[in-house]
């Protein structure tokens, strides 16, 4: 997977369809809030995407409250959002049932 920087036309166009997913307001990243039923959930889910990171060498900044998993996604050394992001944000959405 290509880690050239999406430029923010085409991190828009790339973000059409992935629900939930919204570029950053600077467009060096895309994130995205998932609500779970409660904290079992919300593991189950960051266990699933962490293994699907880890194969990728891909890896999410997040924070985990409750039943709450606050994500944002940028590939560091291309300074920006990179099809590796979209690719992960997909998973993961696949991961949340959505």
């Amino acid at each position: 997977m290509t880690r050239a920087k999406l430029d923010r036309q085409a991190a828009e166009a790339a973000l059409t369809g992935l629900d939930g997913w919204a570029l950053a307001e600077d467009g060096a990243a895309i994130k995205r809030v998932f609500t779970f039923a409660n904290f079992s959930e919300a593991f189950a889910f960051m266990t699933r995407v962490a293994m699907a990171a880890e194969k990728m060498d891909h890896h999410p900044d997040w924070s985990n409250v409750y039943k709450t998993v606050d994500v944002t996604l940028n590939t560091h050394d291309a300074g920006g959002v990179t099809a590796l992001d979209i690719d992960l944000a997909k998973k993961m959405n696949r991961f949340a049932g959505g």
